[in-house]
């Protein structure tokens, strides 16, 4: 579907980056932690250190805990699949209700992806905390990548871009009248 105008709160690059590369960026790891190359790959991605990649995990709990993040992956990438064109569907002409629901779900994210990239950089060994060019595609997905999505959340709030129906509207406004 093209970036059409019935989707004012998430209009032109946000339409593209939240509608499509994202739920992309999230439904990827799953298949690649479920699938191909599997999780014994995806366990030893999480932190770069050049050791050669097993056949297989010996602990059928890590194995577990991986295929469980594979889901976590997913989830959020059916939720801004599903959720967001809902959105887009039900309510073509209520900008403001739009907006409400997409800052709902923009809020969660937002902290969601803070304490990714926390989590994420605080379990770096030392070394490579500040070393980027040592990082792999996996490490700058969970800190680079999610750093860029949280940006553009926060852009997306501040109204940078597009015209704001609800957040940032003064008291008394149409948008605002609609809060009770």
């Amino acid at each position: 579907m093209p970036l059409i105008s019935n989707f004012p709160a998430l209009p032109g690059f946000y339409q593209l980056l939240f509608l499509h590369i994202e739920p992309t960026s999230t439904v990827m790891p799953a298949v690649m932690a479920w699938v191909f190359p599997g999780a014994a790959w995806f366990h030893n991605q999480l932190i770069p250190d050049g050791t050669p990649v097993p056949a297989s995990l010996s602990d059928p709990r890590t194995t577990m805990a991986i295929w469980q993040l594979g889901n976590c992956y997913m989830l959020l990438g059916l939720i801004s699949t599903f959720v967001f064109r809902a959105v887009r569907d039900a309510l073509p002409n209520n900008p403001v209700a739009q907006e409400r629901i997409l800052g709902a779900s923009f809020t969660a994210l937002a902290l969601a992806d803070v304490t990714h990239i926390l989590w994420s950089f605080i379990g770096l060994p030392d070394e490579l905390k500040y070393d980027f060019a040592s990082w792999n595609s996996m490490t700058h997905g969970n800190i680079t990548f999610v750093v860029f999505l949280l940006s553009m959340r926060l852009a997306w709030f501040m109204g940078l871009g597009r015209k704001r129906y609800y957040y940032g509207q003064p008291a008394g406004s149409a948008g605002a009248k609609k809060r009770s």
